[in-house]
């Protein structure tokens, strides 16, 4: 293919085959059927019921499916559990494909940012074609406001000025011309005299021949990248799946070690040992587990909707918690994406302009002194006129929206918001003093000059670079006095040229000529000479008010944050500076470093503080969050434009912008700012610190009632006793009593302090040994000695001691219809239920006491604990319903004496977390003993 951007004019006619007057509709046609439709095609995925499918053969689920069937044994003949465990299987895959399922749109999204139709020039005329027609050699027809829909170098061009902010991440428009590229300095998206697909042309006219349509156009690489990039297990995800292993793992080894014993120790024979050994493998499987986790995380979900974080994915959740480094855009992340006027240089001083955006509202203030209103009117009365005069975009109040926004180039808009917050109503004075020619917008002369029949005479006005501008005037207006323009004054005006420089601020110079009898043609060499110099205008693209607070927030949380954009790095180093990201000397690495780095020397330049990655490209950004990846950092890229989605997918988790991101950033995303503020990022961050803490906590909850639902078959088996708990009984507790207390736990505040600590380191596990022993051998004998206690009472009270009970024997047929047994194993139930109510509160946190954090500060606990209370009342008392789970109605006393167990693990849990933090305190008081 050849280099379009090399060849001139003639040549590209003759290269592309196409005459000036355009391809006629039969060669279109011909073409169209060579090059196919003008569209982003995607790949093709996996199959939708394929997807649905994963959430039922993942290693916990097919554990639950070999359980269900083995109930379905004829002689182990436990067919409702059977179904009880398909329906929890089912139900939770379900649940978990509705809430994680996300369609993949970016395709859909790259289609609807290109416009539908396109104009072309075509036999001649000017025609209006879809713009999924448009194949190489069509010229395209391009206006001011207009969005281009094809790769196409400029052959015409009228001051054409494009938007390219969703391609590159810059927000200033880009001069292009028709001038052939013989020696290619930059990358392909910041050539000069082409215009991509994706992009709008922001002010002028022209015509450009389209050379690549669809897939082929720089818009179509980036969808490729996006689609192309493949999507890996969150950190959460793989923290689950180690979890499910780990506890499949103890329950089967606990399951078979109980099978052998039985069949070759206590030899109960085959049949009873295999039963004896489900039941065992049911007890030690938190069936409840999978859809307790899920419902977790949408109750996470929610919280951050709340805070403006949309999540997407529901183990995003977590993974924002485990965050170590957030890459961050600068346009419309860090930043407004919209220029501001922050200082007027006029009358001998600067003024600093007050108000952010395209908001018109704000003050003028010199020394820190407020002007007033009428001498603002006095004082920028004649620097307004000029900034308006000559300008080619519009500032109005969208309708819809209520929002102030502007038509054309963002540079002069914000000149325009200055004007207006100086009073200045240019809209009617350009009514009684109308624009009779101009001198349009030049990059080699760099300004532009309109001229107005005013009512004191024709009068130029001019804007442009300082420099060139200055080398064009011979007087200065000061006070409203024209005044020669000494080397005095010339120095001081430069001097806060340069200061603005300094401080990464775009500065424009305005000056005028009184034009009253002028004979002369209008022309650059006769009008832009001999000029007046009114002042300066320093412009930015400010940062969002909130982010220096949000970037403390993440430097104290352990949290890097590395600038990557599109824009030039001495204006990323100001703002990074501005809000504290950079602090002492930066390294700034641009685009072409980034292409001569190997993998491991990228690897070694992203260990480094203080650095900027600036004009950076698509595959640059990705290749960023590849290396950090590397490093073992959890990567969080945030971006808004169609330039961000690739990386947004190669990251961990790609954070989008929900107001000025694009739909492409959007579906690329797996969390997704509604207030594009940066400092939501930290609110989120925290929520899922506070999630994988509060999984932990309620998972463990679980955990600890595996014991004394497992201990009751290890007592059947060692002193052949009746079965003090039904594997019904045990399916309640795990899918019923268990759940609500755990939604609770899962919806506990963030503890004191969370965000004063580093990152979850990534070995550090979700199960740890510590907390398991502390569940199994700690809490969970305890609940399991209360629960046996409970069962035992009943056959006490009803005269069957111990040594009879072993008469009973092991053998269902001898007690399972026995209303002695049944109201035992409703006590044990009961037992344990009350046990977890006291286990839940010992579990809210690991190292304070609960009433030092506040014993009744999560009110969704009681609400969880009366749940259950409320729960296995109907388990017990309803008819039928009591039945199937083996139940009797209890009478009250039990009720108030297995009540009385509540605290009984809570008190334990506070001695332990007592005598640990008394250790911990003499320690420290050790080592400052020590240092002193």
């Amino acid at each position: 293919m050849a280099e379009f951007y090399s060849l001139n004019t003639e040549e590209l006619y003759k290269d592309l085959d196409v005459s000036p007057n355009g391809l006629s509709e039969e060669e279109a046609k011909k073409r169209l059927d060579v090059y196919g439709l003008n569209l982003i095609k995607g790949k093709k995925k996996r199959p939708l019921i394929l997807r649905f499918l994963d959430n039922f053969v993942h290693l916990l689920a097919i554990i639950l499916w070999v359980a269900a069937a083995l109930c379905f044994i004829p002689r182990v003949n436990m067919p409702q559990l059977g179904y009880a465990i398909i329906l929890v299987v089912i139900i939770n895959a379900v649940f978990s494909f509705l809430q994680e399922f996300r369609a993949e749109k970016a395709l859909e999204a790259l289609n609807k940012i290109l416009p539908s139709y396109a104009r072309v020039l075509r036999s001649g005329e000017i025609k209006e074609v879809l713009s999924r027609e448009l194949v190489p050699g069509d010229i395209l027809i391009l206006n001011e406001g207009d969005n281009v829909s094809a790769d196409a170098r400029l052959i015409e061009s009228y001051d054409v000025r494009t938007n390219n902010s969703v391609l590159t991440g810059e927000s200033d428009p880009q001069k292009k011309s028709i001038v052939a590229i013989v020696n290619r300095e930059v990358d392909s998206l910041r050539l000069t005299n082409v215009v991509f697909a994706g992009t709008s042309i922001s002010s002028g006219t022209g015509k450009a021949i389209v050379y690549a349509t669809g897939m082929k156009t720089e818009f179509g690489k980036i969808a490729n990248i996006t689609q192309s990039v493949k999507e890996e297990l969150s950190p959460l995800q793989k923290e689950i799946n180690k979890a499910s292993q780990m506890l499949v793992y103890i329950a089967v080894g606990v399951g078979v070690l109980f099978f052998v014993l039985s069949l070759f120790v206590i030899k109960l024979g085959f049949l009873t040992s295999f039963v004896f050994a489900i039941g065992i493998i049911v007890a030690f499987v938190p069936e409840g587990l999978l859809p307790t986790v899920t419902l977790a995380l949408a109750m996470g979900v929610q919280r951050m909707a709340k805070r403006n974080a949309l999540i997407k994915k529901l183990s995003s959740v977590e993974t924002l918690g485990s965050t170590t480094v957030i890459c961050t855009d600068k346009t419309g992340t860090l930043t407004q994406n919209e220029m501001t006027v922050r200082e007027i240089w006029v009358d001998g001083d600067s003024y600093d302009v007050s108000g952010v955006g395209y908001n018109p509202s704000g003050e003028f203030n010199l020394k820190g002194n407020t002007i007033d209103s009428k001498n603002t009117s006095r004082i920028f009365k004649k620097i307004s006129k000029a900034m308006s005069f000559c300008n080619n975009s519009r500032l109005y109040k969208d309708k819809n929206t209520n929002q102030w926004v502007i038509k054309g180039d963002p540079t002069e808009g914000c000149l325009l918001v200055a004007a207006k917050k100086a009073n200045f109503d240019y809209e009617s004075e350009l009514q009684n003093e109308p624009l009779i020619f101009l001198l349009p917008f030049d990059s080699n002369r760099k300004r532009m000059s309109s001229i107005h029949e005013t009512t004191d005479g024709i009068f130029a006005f001019t804007k442009g670079a300082p420099k060139e501008m200055l080398s064009l005037c011979s007087k200065i207006e000061i006070d409203g006095k024209v005044e020669d323009l000494t080397e005095q004054k010339l120095q001081e005006i430069l001097k806060f040229n340069d200061s603005y420089a300094k401080k990464a601020l775009r500065v424009l110079a305005v000056a005028y000529k009184d034009l009253t009898g002028f004979k002369k043609e209008y022309t650059v060499e006769n009008v832009e000479k001999d000029l007046v110099f009114l002042g300066l205008a320093a412009m930015i693209d400010p940062p969002r008010p909130q982010v220096e607070a949000a970037v403390k927030e993440c430097f104290r949380a352990g949290i890097k944050i590395i600038m990557i954009t599109g824009d030039y790095g001495l204006t990323a180093d100001a703002i990074a500076r501005k809000i504290g990201i950079i602090k002492g000397e930066s390294k700034v690495f641009v685009g072409a470093d980034l292409e001569k780095m190997s993998d491991n020397e990228l690897r070694a330049v992203v260990k480094l503080d203080n650095i900027i990655f600036a004009r950076v490209s698509p595959e640059h950004k990705m290749k960023i969050a590849q290396a950090l990846k590397k490093n073992g950092h959890i990567v969080a890229m945030t971006g808004d434009g169609v330039n961000d989605a690739p990386a947004l997918k190669a990251a961990d988790i790609g954070i989008a912008m929900g107001v000025s991101g694009t739909d492409v950033a959007r579906e690329a995303a797996d969390m997704i700012l509604t207030d594009d503020n940066f400092a939501s990022i930290v609110n989120a961050i925290e929520e899922g610190r506070a999630v994988f803490e509060n999984l932990r906590k309620f998972i463990h909850y679980i955990l600890t009632s595996n014991i004394p639902e497992a201990v009751p078959f290890i007592m059947m088996v060692l002193f052949k006793i009746p079965l003090p708990l039904t594997v019904m009984q045990i399916l309640a507790i795990d899918l019923g009593s268990d759940m609500l207390p755990s939604l609770a736990l899962a919806a506990e505040p963030p503890e004191p302090g969370i965000m004063s600590k580093p990152p979850r380191p990534r070995k550090e596990r979700l199960l740890t040994g510590k907390n398991l022993a502390k569940a199994y051998f700690l809490l969970g004998p305890i609940e399991a000695a209360v629960a046996m206690a409970a069962f035992l009472m009943v056959y006490y009270d009803n005269g069957i001691t111990f040594a009879k009970l072993r008469q009973i024997g092991a053998n269902p047929a001898n007690y399972v219809n026995d209303t002695v047994y049944q109201t035992a194993t409703t006590a044990n139930h009961l037992a344990i239920i009350m046990s977890q109510i006291g286990n839940a509160f010992a579990w809210r946190s690991n190292y304070d006491s609960v009433f030092k954090i506040g014993f009744f500060k999560n009110k969704l606990l009681f609400w969880g604990i009366l749940g259950e209370i409320v729960f296995i009342s109907a388990l017990i008392y309803i008819p039928k319903l009591n039945t199937v789970f083996n139940h009797q109605p209890l009478s009250w006393n039990y009720w108030l004496i297995l009540m009385a167990f509540i605290p009984s693990v809570l008190i334990v849990e506070e001695l332990r977390k007592l005598i640990v933090r008394y250790v911990k305190n003499r320690s420290n008081v050790r080592v400052v003993n020590k240092e002193a």
